[in-house]
C-alpha cells in the first residue's frame, strides 16, 4: 500500500506542473491589422492620411507625376475610383519627382493640376520619394514584402493591397488602369473577404 501511495503522489506531482504551465501560458496574441495599414501618409492638404482608416477596404496606391507620358492614366484611375469606390476600392495617388523630375511643382500646384485637368476626386498624398533609402516607409515595406522586381521603375507604378492590409502585387506603369487583367485583379481583391 505504501508503494501505491508513493506512486500516486509521484503521479500527482508530475501532473501538477502541466496544469501550472497551462495556467501560466501567455494568451494568444491578437491578430495584427495588416502590414499596409501600419503606414501613414500626409494628404496633399497637409492632414494625416493613415492607411488604417481604410482597414477592410482594397487599396490601390499609385505613384504619380504631372508631366509624364503616363499622366493620362489619371483618367483611368479616376474611373476606377468612380466605378469601384462604392464596392470598397480606395485609390490613393502618391505624387513623386523620383523619375525624370516629372513632378517638380509644389503640393498645392499638383492638387490644382489634378483637379483641373483630370477632375480627380480620389485621395492624393503630399509629394513623396518612392525609391531608395529616402522612400516613404510604405514603399520600403512594399519592396521588402514583394521584392526588388516589384518596386516602382517609373511613374504610375501600382500597388494593390487586400482588405486585410497585405500586398497583393505590384503592377508596372505599362499596365493601364483599364487593362482587363488588372481589372480582374481588382475585382478578385474586392470579392475577397467582402
Amino acid at each position: 500500500m505504501g508503494r501505491l501511495t508513493s506512486l500516486l503522489a509521484l503521479a500527482g506531482m508530475l501532473a501538477a506542473p502541466a496544469v501550472t504551465l497551462a495556467q501560466n501560458q501567455a494568451p494568444m496574441a491578437k491578430p495584427q491589422m495588416g502590414f499596409a495599414f501600419e503606414h501613414t501618409f500626409i494628404a496633399i492638404d497637409g492632414t494625416a492620411l493613415p492607411l488604417a482608416a481604410y482597414a477592410g477596404k482594397t487599396l490601390l496606391i499609385v505613384n504619380t507625376a504631372s508631366f509624364c507620358g503616363y499622366t493620362n492614366q489619371y483618367t483611368g484611375l479616376q474611373a476606377l475610383h468612380e466605378t469601384y469606390g462604392a464596392k470598397g476600392l480606395v485609390v490613393i495617388g502618391v505624387p513623386s519627382n523620383d523619375f525624370g523630375a516629372q513632378e517638380p511643382k509644389a503640393n498645392s500646384e499638383i492638387a490644382a493640376f489634378c483637379q483641373g485637368a483630370f477632375n480627380i476626386t480620389f485621395a492624393l498624398t503630399e509629394k513623396q520619394s518612392v525609391k531608395g533609402a529616402d522612400a516613404h516607409p510604405f514603399y520600403r515595406f512594399a519592396r521588402q514584402a514583394l521584392g526588388e522586381a516589384a518596386t516602382p521603375r517609373w511613374n504610375f507604378h501600382k500597388y494593390l493591397v487586400g482588405r486585410d492590409g497585405r500586398l497583393i502585387g505590384g503592377f508596372s506603369a505599362q499596365v493601364e488602369p483599364d487593362a482587363p487583367a488588372f481589372i480582374a485583379a481588382i475585382e478578385r481583391a474586392l470579392a475577397a473577404g467582402s
